[in-house]
Order: structure tokens, then C-alpha cells, then sequence
């Protein structure tokens, strides 16, 4: 049993509760995530079995796309509505088309502050240590992309917008919504967030964490090119050798005769293969 699981994570569950509860449901050890997603956090997470936890760094998921609820008027210390309220202010009037305007505008790349409260390590500690002991420190910076961004709805009356967004790895949509609302001028934070995709993997093809798991194979998951290997050149996969093959890829995945992965080989120089991974 390997490969890629696809779950649908419920809320209140932490990325790490997921991992825990596939592991005992499937009776096996080895069990990884690729994307963390926060408690209030629901949707898409690619988890790994078994020889599927080796490829969690090579799955193609550049970009993740997020359904977002926004809570206008109200901004946190968490930058969600889990966390302790630093900023109100309910006397504001917005039309529908300024917002939407306002959303649109954050289509590009831009350089993003990471969270006060996210894992990132800042000098061997996490910043939400940093941030429950209210120990002050300059926040990271990181360059993200927002590929694609577009208002779904506008609930004047209860003063909420949610939003689609597609965004490169590494983009807090936390940080988004708070850019947003400082270019309104309004304070907002994150009432509701989805994950919908990650890479090309989608949240329609996912399981309940209590449904029986559909488990995609390592080939099936990895979008590079598999090589099937035999005779001598089997012999020397197997033996961890440095191989020869006439491609310019820069990674190669390496089955045999009967479908079964192998290794997956990596370029070094001149057609020259070494060993990356083995399965």
C-alpha cells in the first residue's frame, strides 16, 4: 500500500490530526502531508503512504486555489476570527463595485508579510511561539504570486465578502485578506477558508476522512517522465548504480517489466543518472 491519499480535511482538526487518524485507519506508520492548512482551515490535503511520503517534495503544487469568507470591520491578532480582536471599526460604507475592484487589483506578485501567528522559524523558533509569549520581532517577508483573484459574493448587511483565489506555495491567505482590507482602509480577517486545489490535484476527487481511501499510485502522481527498465540496466537500478539514458530530463522515474516502481533517477551531467529516490 503506496501512494497519494487525497482527504478532505473537516475543521477544528489540525494537519497533524489528519496524518494521526490516516495512519490508524490504515494500520500503517509512514504517513505525510504536503501543505499544512490551518484548524479552522477546511478542504484539499495531499497525504502520503508508505514509499508515497518519499515524493511529497517532487509533487507538482506550485499553485493551491482557496474559497475565502472575510469578516469586514474587524481585525485579529491571528488574522482570523479564532484570534483576539486589535482592531474595530464598523463605520465604513463600501459598494459592491469598489470592493470588487479592490479584490482584482491584488492579481499580481507582491511581497507579502508572513503571519505573527505561523510556523515559520525565525533563529530556531517558531513565530507563533514568539507571538503566545508577546515577544516582539520583525516579521518575514516573502515574494508570492496571486495568479488569479475574483469576488464571489458581497453580504453588505452582515458586512462579509468571500473571494476565489488562485496563489503560488507559500501565500498566507491570511495575509491577503489584511492586505486587502488595509487597501480599503477597513479591518478584515478570515472568517471561513477552503482549499479547493493543490497542484493538480482537486478537492471533487478527495475522501472523508472516515470514507474508504482511493489511493493514487506514485506514477500516477509525479508529472515526470517514467522510463521502464530491464536486463543489465535493472540489474544496476537495483543496485543503486550511476546509468546512462538518453534523455534530458532533469528527473526520471524508473519501473520495471511488471509496472512496479523502482527509483526515481536524477540527471547529473551528460545523460548521466544518479539515484534519488528508492522504492
Amino acid at each position: 500500500m503506496d501512494g497519494i491519499i487525497l482527504i478532505n480535511k473537516d475543521k477544528n482538526l489540525t494537519s497533524r490530526d489528519v496524518v494521526n487518524l490516516v495512519s490508524k485507519k490504515l494500520g500503517i506508520k509512514k504517513v505525510g502531508h504536503a501543505g499544512t492548512l490551518d484548524p479552522i482551515a477546511t478542504g484539499l490535503m495531499v497525504i502520503g503512504i508508505n514509499k508515497g511520503t518519499k515524493i511529497m517534495e517532487l509533487l507538482t503544487m506550485d499553485t493551491k486555489e482557496y474559497i475565502a469568507t472575510v469578516k469586514m470591520g474587524i481585525e485579529t491578532d491571528t488574522l482570523d476570527i479564532t484570534g483576539n480582536i486589535k482592531n474595530e471599526n464598523n463605520n465604513f460604507k463600501i459598494e459592491k463595485e469598489e470592493l470588487e475592484k479592490t479584490v482584482k487589483s491584488f492579481k499580481k506578485e507582491y511581497l507579502q508579510t508572513v503571519p505573527y501567528f505561523s510556523a515559520v522559524k525565525i533563529k530556531g523558533k517558531r513565530l507563533y511561539e514568539y507571538a503566545r509569549e508577546k515577544e516582539e520581532i520583525e516579521l518575514p517577508k516573502r515574494m508570492v504570486k496571486i495568479y488569479d483573484i475574483e469576488l464571489l459574493d458581497y453580504d453588505n448587511k452582515n458586512q462579509e465578502f468571500t473571494f476565489r483565489t488562485l496563489v503560488s506555495k507559500g501565500t498566507y491567505i491570511r495575509s491577503l485578506i489584511k492586505d486587502i482590507g488595509d487597501s480599503l482602509n477597513i479591518p478584515c480577517t478570515m472568517k471561513n477558508l477552503i482549499r479547493t486545489k493543490s497542484g493538480k490535484f482537486k478537492l471533487e476527487d478527495s475522501n472523508k476522512i472516515d470514507n474508504n481511501y482511493k489511493i493514487i499510485r506514485i506514477k500516477e502522481a509525479l508529472d515526470i517522465k517514467t522510463i521502464k527498465v530491464e536486463g543489465e540496466l535493472l540489474k544496476k537500478v537495483e543496485n543503486g548504480n550511476i546509468i546512462n539514458l538518453d534523455s534530458k530530463e532533469d528527473l526520471v522515474l524508473l519501473i520495471n517489466k511488471d509496472n512496479q516502481e523502482l527509483a526515481i533517477y536524477k540527471n547529473v551531467k551528460n545523460n548521466q543518472f544518479k539515484s534519488f529516490k528508492v522504492f
